[in-house]
């Protein structure tokens, strides 16, 4: 019986071993940061100053799958402000016609200090972009450019939502003065 091979296949994978520990040493992945990987949160978040912050962005999904040229996309995203001073969002623009409010009035979305602002939640400011230049599926992107009165501009490419992940509208309970029962 000859113990060469077996000594020899052991010595190679001690070599290996030690070889991978000592590579993984080298350079602890973990403290080193890679640049971001595109995809996988919801939207993309974006410093406009130090206190203020434009957070998830996105595009509603579109109920048939894809955004038209010319049809209109409701913006969502969060808005963080932590420093001392008020500030308020007052231009919205990029590749569509316009940008318009759900108050239909002057486009003015208030952002107090050290508070935040859900654009798009039930009861809070709503966003939509109407006249599309381009069509969009979910998870592509267009470059929105967000204005405020203090902070500053910003642009960050709003991803169309993934399906399953739009807003959808609560249940429309009927009114209990139309009820036909006694």
């Amino acid at each position: 019986m000859s113990r060469t091979p077996l000594t020899a296949t052991a010595l190679t994978a001690t070599a290996l071993a030690v070889a991978g520990l000592t590579a993984c040493s080298a350079e602890e992945p973990l403290s080193t940061p890679g640049p971001e990987v595109s995809g996988g949160a919801v939207g993309p978040d974006e410093a406009v100053t130090g206190d203020l912050s434009v957070l998830q962005v996105q595009l509603e999904y579109p109920l048939d799958g894809v955004h038209e040229e010319g049809e209109d996309a409701r913006l969502f995203l969060g808005i963080a402000n932590s420093g001392p001073t008020d500030d308020v969002l007052v231009d919205v623009t990029g590749p569509f016609a316009d940008a318009v409010d759900g108050d239909g009035g002057e486009f003015a979305i208030p952002v107090a200090a050290n508070d935040n602002v859900y654009v798009g939640a039930e009861g809070a400011p709503t966003i939509t972009l109407t006249g599309l230049e381009e069509s969009l599926r979910s998870s592509q992107s267009i470059p929105v450019t967000f204005v405020f009165e203090q902070a500053g501009e910003v642009t960050i490419d709003a991803m169309v939502a993934a399906e399953g992940q739009d807003p959808t509208p609560p249940f429309d309970f009927p009114d209990p003065a139309e009820d036909p029962t006694p």
